[in-house]
């Protein structure tokens, strides 16, 4: 006999409300990480099972369709997730982007062998990451495009090289901590590291600083980059540029960039999944005869379709492969092209007169009073 398993809700697992933002999402799991990893917490499974359980949470609550998927039908919406250990969250540098990785490790595994000192290149931190927005057309994401834009972002300083400091100065050893940018305090058997009050971890102290950059290293500049748009794009996808982000402080690396696609609406053409929808005009005697029109398609080109005698009104005809290409893959969806019968407004004499004797003959019976002809 097997008991079943509740499982907890994941904003409850986490500590956040449901209207939680993007940004206190991963702040929560960054704590919970840090405090349940298997590596700092050795032979304790119940370490181990809290960091599956926060791992398992915010791989569904850090992504948009998969959170919503949840909040709307719980646990059932995303049964297909495996949790940690099988396509879990495994990129933490995107967690852990803004954080001394040596504090990171250090707080995993202790204070290094022996000296308990650390380098300066070990308290060198990651760039943050950019978004930038872009819009395309429908037109774009169909065939793919080459944009160019613009970016400002902090990159090392011209004037300093990233030093900090003026020309003909440079930075002096922190005398509190002796350049290693902690101060470690001995209660006991307890023994307390925390960032240097006077240089702020720095491990330096600038006396003379870069006028450029105020001392940070860093300036401002406006970056032109070519992104490529693959044919097929989805609104809301996000195209990563790997380090072309913010360059980290102190000579870290530089951060990524993503490129949020948001796609106009189309003046003809509405998108569903691959396939497109689009409403064409046939006059009411190829609705009725059959006959053979062209239709507009989204490559610049005219498709040509058979319109079938009886054809009525809003029925919907199928153009295969004339849809969006599938995203990194062979092929397209199709076009639906939906039949609006134009009724005329104004007839002519001998057009009036057919019409009517048509009626005669099905039997049916007109308004002749109504005069709407040219």
């Amino acid at each position: 006999m097997t008991l079943a398993t509740t499982k907890r809700d994941y904003y409850e697992v986490l500590g956040v409300p449901k209207n939680a933002t993007e940004d206190e999402i991963k702040q929560a799991y960054r704590k919970l990480a840090l405090k349940f990893h298997p590596d700092r917490n050795k032979g304790s499974k119940e370490a181990e099972e809290k960091f599956k359980e926060a791992t398992e949470a915010y791989e569904v609550l850090r992504d948009p369709k998969r959170r919503a998927q949840y909040d709307k039908f719980g646990h059932e919406g995303v049964a297909g997730f495996e949790g940690f250990g099988r396509g879990a969250y495994t990129d933490f540098s995107d967690i852990f982007g803004d954080f001394d990785i040596g504090d990171i490790f250090e707080s995993f595994f202790g204070a290094g062998s022996g000296s308990g000192t650390r380098t300066r290149s070990s308290r060198t931190r990651r760039g943050r990451d950019i978004q930038y927005d872009l819009s395309i057309t429908l037109d774009d994401a169909a065939n793919g495009k080459e944009v160019q834009i613009e970016i400002p972002r902090h990159e090392v300083c011209s004037s300093c090289g990233g030093t900090g400091s003026a020309s003909g100065s440079k930075p002096t050893v922190c005398p509190v901590c002796n350049g290693t940018g902690q101060i470690r305090q001995t209660q006991g058997f307890f023994s307390v590291t925390q960032t240097c009050y006077k240089c702020r971890g720095e491990g330096k102290i600038i006396t003379s600083p870069c006028r450029a950059c105020r001392g940070t290293g860093l300036e401002e500049k406006h970056r032109k980059i070519t992104v490529k748009i693959p044919a097929g794009v989805e609104s809301g996808s996000r195209l990563k540029i790997s380090g072309e982000g913010e360059q980290g402080p102190g000579g870290g690396s530089a951060g990524d960039l993503y490129v949020v696609v948001h796609i106009q609406k189309h003046p003809l053409f509405e998108r569903h999944g691959n396939d497109l929808i689009c409403v064409v005009d046939i006059p009411f005697t190829i609705a009725c005869l059959g006959g053979e029109i062209e239709v507009p398609t989204i490559y610049n080109k005219k498709a040509k379709m058979k319109i079938p005698a009886g054809t009525e009104n809003g029925q919907i005809f199928r153009l295969k492969g004339n849809g969006m290409p599938y995203l990194g893959s062979y092929g397209k969806g199709d076009q639906l092209v939906k039949i609006n019968i134009k009724v005329p407004k104004k007839l002519t004499p001998r057009q009036k007169e057919l019409l009517k004797e048509f009626a005669r003959i099905e039997g049916e019976t007109v308004d002749t009073d109504r005069e709407f002809y040219s």
